[in-house]
């Protein structure tokens, strides 16, 4: 998957400045793809000179003037195209798991510590994205939302977003414990 692809898909919801766009990104994107701002504006300028999005100068009294992106249908048909190729399987980069992967030869209370840190950060993401569920989902159960909602798409990200949170909290948080009672048991020696 290429950021055009993530970049179309976030403005289907709607019309977005880049700003916007941005914002987009922190919240409903960031749980499976992260850009940096600077990529988004390069992105929306690429997509724009090939006709995939269209671009709208708004003037504003107040503010300096923005431009706001919507996709075209030839950006709806890159995006029927991508959806119909195959997808490359997913896999973990993660230079935590290195080190953990060294935990033998490396200061077991530095990397205690990451993990507690790590554990905690998918701690706050894991309560965000539950907060951004209900959100979408208003006030009908997620089970009806399911079956009825108009636009799933996000919805669906985020519980994948929130299932890969808790497994990685949990599973921070029990390595942890494993390099504290090793600790231990090599300290008593």
């Amino acid at each position: 998957m290429a950021l055009r692809h993530a970049v179309l898909a976030a403005l289907l919801d709607g019309e977005y400045s880049g700003y916007q766009l941005a914002k987009a990104f922190d919240v409903g994107v960031a749980n499976f793809w992260h850009a940096a701002s600077q990529q988004l504006y390069a992105e929306l300028a690429k997509l724009e000179s090939e006709g995939l999005v269209t671009g709208r100068q708004v003037v504003q009294k107040t503010r300096p003037d923005k431009r706001l992106f919507r996709v075209t249908d030839a950006g709806l048909a890159e995006l029927e195209r991508f959806g119909a190729a195959a997808s490359k399987p997913s896999f973990i980069r993660d230079e935590l798991l290195v080190k953990v992967h060294a935990a033998d030869s490396i200061d077991g209370g530095s990397l205690i510590e990451q993990l507690q840190e790590r554990a905690a950060v998918a701690e706050a993401k894991t309560e965000f994205l539950g907060g951004l569920l209900r959100q979408l989902r208003g006030e009908v159960d997620e089970a009806e939302f399911l079956r009825r909602g108009e636009r799933i798409g996000p919805y669906l990200t985020c519980l994948r977003g929130l299932s890969f949170e808790r497994d990685h909290r949990d599973w921070c948080v029990r390595i942890a414990a494993v390099l504290r009672e090793r600790q231990g048991i090599h300290a008593g020696r």
